[in-house]
């Protein structure tokens, strides 16, 4: 099993910055995918940033730019960098490992961005 704990969440106000961070323990391989999704009340998952093992990297459209992912595979953690944040960024984000074809998730941490 796999477990995820998230840390990192909370209030800010639009235009400031946060950084979440994401611990796997657990029955770790060493080719996996981290990442970082959202959602918002009302509206679906949305994925914000993930990582490869290797180090490759994609966003969603509306951070681009404004978010930088990383990952300490020592420590089996991922991290997100966000910056600028805006009232529209308010939502539950969520962990997620992918490996041989399971995905596992953390139990979310909420985020707050007040205009």
């Amino acid at each position: 099993q796999v477990q995820l704990v998230e840390a990192g969440g909370g209030l800010v106000q639009a235009g400031g910055s946060l950084r979440l961070s994401c611990a796997a323990s657990g029955s770790i391989f060493s080719i996996n995918v981290m990442g970082w999704y959202r959602q918002a009340p009302g509206k679906q998952r949305e994925l914000v940033a993930v990582i490869t093992s290797g180090g490759s990297t994609m966003y969603g459209d509306f951070v681009k730019g404004r978010s930088t992912i990383s990952r300490d595979n020592a420590k089996n953690t991922v991290y997100l960098q966000m910056s600028r944040l805006l009232p529209e960024d308010t939502a539950v984000y969520y962990c997620a490992l992918d490996q041989r074809g399971l995905r596992y998730w953390g139990q979310g941490t909420q985020v707050t961005v007040s205009s």
